[in-house]
């Protein structure tokens, strides 16, 4: 039988961090996702078994109500007895405490009697009264590149649904996108709630990024920083060539304007900070031949300041 705890399901104690839950969640959803298990059922019966699980966790209303027993673990009521008993005990106090039960066994019944009428449609003599659906609440995993750009990416629903998302140029992680109308089924005929998206963006092997302005680390060879000339530097709005000076020492940092995130809305394009990495590679024996019989007229001792302050 499937496991329906979830904080089992993720693997993770009750009293679990937000930061712990998420990055429970991250190691989880890699794993599992049905884009890297093409054809595999299991994972893609696990990987919607974690969504819903950290929906319902990553909701601090949702999760303290799951832990009171008010609703479980697929987020829908539980109106049974020991939920109404503990709400009584809270409102009554030292009355029921004392040994006075506030609640009479028929009392329950009516309670339910209410709460069932609620269900199918609000008041008395009001049965067929249409009601929206409620928010239901996902994650999607997006890359650097697509958050920083923009893009559409198809999510997979636990129930099977899938829902293309476009995601706005410079988005951030966190960031919550909400689709109309795409959340629960109305009652009688009442409009669909929303679907409540939560990005998470995958870090770039290469490329940080600081608001709108993005870093990048360019290795460059030992014959381009000593005699300089032009590059291709990868952007995200694609290459673009860039000018190396004759000379150029590893850690050089060098400024591409515009080239960061694209604008959007009322902001301006970010820059594109590259910082020189000089990669040696095989080294050629005439080269080193060379170095050897040329050696340096001036001596310069690259660890020296590092050397002083330590």
């Amino acid at each position: 039988m499937a496991e329906t705890d979830p904080y089992k399901i993720l693997g993770v104690a009750k009293d679990v961090s937000e930061k712990d839950l998420r990055s429970a969640y991250r190691k989880l959803a890699k794993k599992f996702h049905p884009d890297l298990n093409p054809g595999d059922k299991a994972a893609e019966e696990r990987f919607k078994g974690i969504s819903v699980a950290y929906d319902l966790l990553s909701d601090a209303e949702k999760r303290t109500r799951f832990d009171r027993g008010e609703i479980d673990a697929a987020g829908q009521e539980k109106p049974d007895r020991q939920y109404w008993r503990q709400q009584a005990e809270a409102g009554q106090g030292a009355r029921y405490r004392s040994g006075s039960n506030p609640f009479a066994e028929e009392d329950f019944g009516d309670i339910f009697a209410e709460f069932a009428r609620g269900q199918q449609g609000g008041a008395r003599g009001r049965p067929n009264q249409r009601r929206r659906g409620r928010d239901e609440s996902y994650s999607l995993q997006v890359s650097f590149l697509d958050a920083v750009r923009g893009a559409t990416n198809r999510l997979t629903l636990p129930d099977g649904r899938t829902l293309d998302v476009r995601i706005p140029t410079a988005t951030t992680e966190g960031q919550v996108l909400r689709l109309k109308g795409q959340g629960g089924a109305g009652i009688n005929g009442g409009d669909r709630g929303d679907a409540l998206i939560e990005i998470h963006v995958q870090p770039h092997t290469h490329i940080t990024r600081d608001g709108n302005d993005l870093s990048l680390d360019l290795p460059v060879t030992l014959s381009e920083a000593v005699l300089g000339g032009k590059v291709t530097v990868p952007t995200p709005g694609g290459p673009v060539a860039m000018n190396i000076p004759a000379g150029s020492d590893t850690g050089r940092r060098m400024r591409l304007r515009g080239k960061g995130v694209p604008a959007h809305g009322s902001q301006e394009a970010g820059d594109l900070y590259v910082t020189l990495k000089i990669v040696l590679g095989e080294i050629d024996d005439k080269l080193a031949e060379f170095l050897r019989a040329n050696p340096p007229t001036t001596q310069v001792d690259p660890r020296a300041a590092l050397l002083a302050e330590t």
